[in-house]
């Protein structure tokens, strides 16, 4: 079937004719078009991807359900997100709780059998449901929404809860380069004029050659020129604008008898009827080093005559170097995920500041080194924007999509980032710590207020039949039906009083994990031992004046 510019192309297939120049964005989230041609190795195209110019004749070789895009749907249903080891910890300590304090109710009916005494069946139903640790159990969702709320303050929005705070315990970040380590779009960096060719001719030659570039590289070059060289303009009905194509691999404008191009290095000199060869050595040495930082290089010629190179290069977000650094100071190790090649990678890699890179990335490498580290215990974020990232966005612990990116990807994600920023992670970080330092606090509060209550009720309710535990009946309940009266008040109430302290949540400060551990032991810890006493005996007092018992 014939594919024109602007159409999409419906299906993976072959070039059997014509040459192009596509937008594989939303397949590869790389910004660049990449020419595809009949035969030799640029003759396969990818469905669901754009011609940006000229026109294709493709057979199409994929069967329903087996192109690249149901792949990738694919992978993404198959990943699955793993419990993070503090959920595993949390579930295993509430199971085991629960199944300790039911073995402990279980038993007081034959005790109280053994002294000739009995327990209402209601008496031990209520003293269960007292015991069981429902008050965590209660507080986890007020600190999921605390920590949703708190993202929400920072352009942020999580899916879930537990995807902050995954992020409290994350050591690897893998980041996609394209649209998220960069802005995703090249940009005119620098210009560099050939032997003899003053600044201003090249700077005229250049502006004028992408007046009528209406792409965001064509636009960079004509902003870029403008802060450099300020100069009168013509107007745009004077300009006869040349647009790109995968044939010529050149663009611009003839005005008034005057030819301006500008485009790929071997493309132009063809043009202009030169030769790598016939190059100035100071230009060809430009050239080459733009290829090896990772730039573009393009050519400019006014008049069949050359004047120089741009260098267009898809550039790193400020300020993001400095955040990686941060993020390395907490232990979390940042990995660069990109299509480019080794080359490219490692110049934007060192340009960044990251720790690792994998190049050459396809979904499935994604998704193998995502697995590969969750298999080894460690929990990994991953940022992305591109419809091929969604498999690994899908099975990463915290998986933050970057809102100008595709709908695959957000979807698949459990936050998205609606500035499209990833250095906010480091936030989401420090927020995901605040809640787990929270949950922990008031697990150890939760733990040690249903071991109180057990020592506060069980004398009360056995004080006639083992009048010897009398002496530990130190609140002097009015009776057992007061003493279950009252837990079962006071388990209500404190869920209710705690909801504050965990939407609010517990700072975190610069300390050590043990020094962690004692601070909540001591202000958590003694708490949940002194609170139910009080709290139970001031409920059985206000229960005893008010005669409902």
């Amino acid at each position: 079937m014939r594919v024109a510019a602007g159409e999409m192309i419906p299906g993976d297939g072959e070039v059997i004719e014509g040459i192009a120049a596509v937008n594989e964005a939303a397949i590869t989230g790389e910004s660049a078009p990449v020419i595809r041609e009949s035969g030799g190795d640029r003759s396969a195209v990818t469905g669901n991807t754009r011609l940006v110019s000229d026109w294709l004749m493709v057979r199409i070789t994929s069967n329903p359900g087996e192109s690249t895009l149901d792949r990738m749907i694919a992978l993404v249903e198959g990943a699955k997100r793993q419990k993070t080891p503090n959920e595993v910890a949390l579930d295993i300590l509430l199971i085991g709780l629960t199944l300790i304090f039911l073995l402990v109710v279980v038993t007081l009916q034959p005790f109280a059998h053994f002294a000739n005494g009995s327990l209402p069946l209601v008496f031990l139903v209520a003293l269960l449901v007292t015991l069981i640790p429902t008050t965590i159990g209660g507080l986890l969702s007020a600190i999921g929404i605390a920590g949703m709320d708190r993202l929400v303050r920072l352009n942020v929005i999580a899916k879930s809860g537990r995807a902050v705070e995954a992020a409290g315990d994350v050591h690897v970040l893998l980041l996609d380069k394209t649209g998220t380590i960069t802005f995703g779009n090249r940009r005119c960096t620098a210009v560099y004029a050939a032997p003899g060719v003053s600044a201003m001719q090249l700077a005229e030659g250049a502006l004028f050659a992408s007046l009528a570039d209406d792409t965001a590289e064509g636009k960079s070059i004509v902003e870029f020129l403008r802060s450099l060289h300020p100069q009168p303009e013509p107007a745009a009905e004077l300009l006869t604008g040349v647009p790109f194509s995968a044939e010529t691999r050149l663009s611009g404008v003839d005005y008034q008898g005057r030819v301006f191009r500008k485009g790929a290095v071997d493309s132009l000199l063809d043009f202009v009827g030169l030769k790598r060869a016939d190059l100035a050595p100071a230009l060809t040495r430009e050239i080459e080093r733009i290829a090896q930082s990772g730039g573009t290089p393009l050519l400019v010629c006014a008049d069949g005559k050359l004047l120089g190179a741009i260098h267009l290069k898809d550039v790193v977000k400020p300020g993001i170097r400095e955040r990686f650094a941060e993020l390395r100071k907490l232990g979390i190790r940042t990995v660069m995920v990109t299509g480019d090649n080794p080359l490219t990678a490692a110049a934007i890699a060192a340009e960044a500041g990251v720790d690792d890179v994998l190049a050459e990335a396809t979904p499935e490498k994604k998704l193998a080194r995502i697995r590969h580290e969750q298999n080894d215990g460690r929990l990994v974020a991953m940022c992305g924007d591109g419809a091929n990232d969604a498999p690994a966005l899908a099975q990463a612990d915290v998986g933050m999509a970057m809102n100008d990116g595709t709908q695959a990807a957000r979807e698949a994600a459990n936050m998205v980032d609606l500035d499209s920023d990833p250095t906010k992670l480091l936030d989401v970080v420090q927020i995901g710590k605040e809640l787990l330092v929270t949950r922990g606090a008031l697990t150890t509060f939760s733990i040690a207020n249903d071991v109180a209550k057990y020592f506060a009720i069980l004398p009360a309710l056995f004080a006639s039949i083992y009048p010897q535990l009398g002496v530990l009946n130190v609140m002097q309940l009015s009776s057992p039906q007061s003493a279950i009266l009252s837990a079962i008040v006071f388990n209500a109430l404190i869920i209710v009083v705690l909801i504050p302290l965990a939407l609010r949540g517990v700072r975190v400060q610069a300390a050590s994990a043990a020094a962690l551990l004692r601070r909540n032991l001591l202000i958590y810890g003694l708490g949940g031992l002194v609170v139910p006493f009080v709290g139970i005996k001031a409920i059985d007092m206000l229960l005893t004046a008010l005669h409902l018992v």
